[in-house]
């Protein structure tokens, strides 16, 4: 998959306007459970970002096997993109606080027509979508063994 500048662009532009915007609950099906991540996760079906900011990640721990790819860094698309070429065919997730983010960004995604995302709507702490991640039991690293655990090409 190839992104250009212009692409790019339109994407990191959109998303002040979408994060305000409507939410995750309106979408399809490329949105998933915590639980249904997780079990495709350590099944090797899908890839997990992880796109809250580096202060979040201290505070609560990472999902476990996620990669941590803040959505606040300024190469945040190039790193989505480089996760997906990484995802070798697999769907890529994501997965923030509480699927505000999230939603936003496959928002974003669909209308620039990329397909491979999924949206992990619950979030990390749980929303109307659901409970999330830390409250359904599922398994968290802290920061530290999640960065260290990420591809180079990932790493900022």
């Amino acid at each position: 998959m190839r992104i250009d500048r212009r692409q790019t662009l339109v994407l990191l532009a959109a998303f002040p306007t979408q994060l305000v915007a409507t939410s995750a609950l309106g979408q399809t099906g490329e949105i998933w459970s915590a639980a249904d991540a997780f079990e495709a996760l350590t099944k090797d079906r899908i890839r997990l970002l992880d796109i809250r900011s580096p202060e979040e990640w201290s505070e609560t721990g990472v999902a476990e096997l996620a990669w941590p790819v803040s959505l606040h860094d300024e190469r945040f698309p190039e790193r989505l993109f480089k996760a997906h070429e990484l995802a070798d065919g697999r769907p890529v997730a994501m997965i923030c606080a509480t699927g505000g983010r999230s939603g936003a960004v496959m928002r974003n995604l669909r209308r620039l027509r990329y397909e491979g995302f999924i949206d992990v709507s619950e979030g990390m702490l749980g929303s109307r979508a659901g409970t999330g991640w830390i409250k359904a039991g599922l398994p968290v690293v802290s920061a530290q063994v999640a960065i260290a655990a990420l591809p180079d090409v990932l790493k900022s």
